[in-house]
């Protein structure tokens, strides 16, 4: 079964993201991840397959600071058990996580990176 934490606050968030994923170990899952912004802005990643002391140790050898992420635990169930399919996902700008499937991912892929159609007049 998943499991979805995310923060926002003064704490240093992958910390916090780690603390709340292994609480939710009991939940049963294949592989765990989190996303964070860094302290020049940008969106760093990190996901295993495995249990969260795994994802642990990845997340330790990253020096960066950061204050608000986002983490999820994932039971396969759609998609092989690898670290491309565990969570979080990007898609340009965006990252995400979810539960269950996105049945009409390929559409609402094309609407994230097409301009918009012009309206009929």
């Amino acid at each position: 079964m998943c499991g979805i934490i995310g923060y926002t606050g003064p704490l240093e968030a992958k910390d916090v993201l780690l603390k709340g994923l292994a609480g939710l170990e009991y939940r049963g899952y294949d592989s765990a991840g989190i996303a964070y912004f860094n302290q020049d802005s940008q969106v760093r990643s990190i996901k295993k397959v495995g249990k969260v002391a795994a994802l642990r140790e990845c997340v330790k050898s990253t020096c960066e600071i950061s204050h608000c992420g986002i983490g999820h635990t994932r039971w396969a169930t759609h998609g092989g058990v690898t670290d491309a399919n565990a969570h979080p996902h990007s898609f340009g700008q965006v990252t995400l996580i979810h539960n269950g499937i996105i049945e009409n991912y390929r559409n609402m892929a094309w609407k994230a990176v097409l301009p918009p159609r012009p309206t009929a007049r």
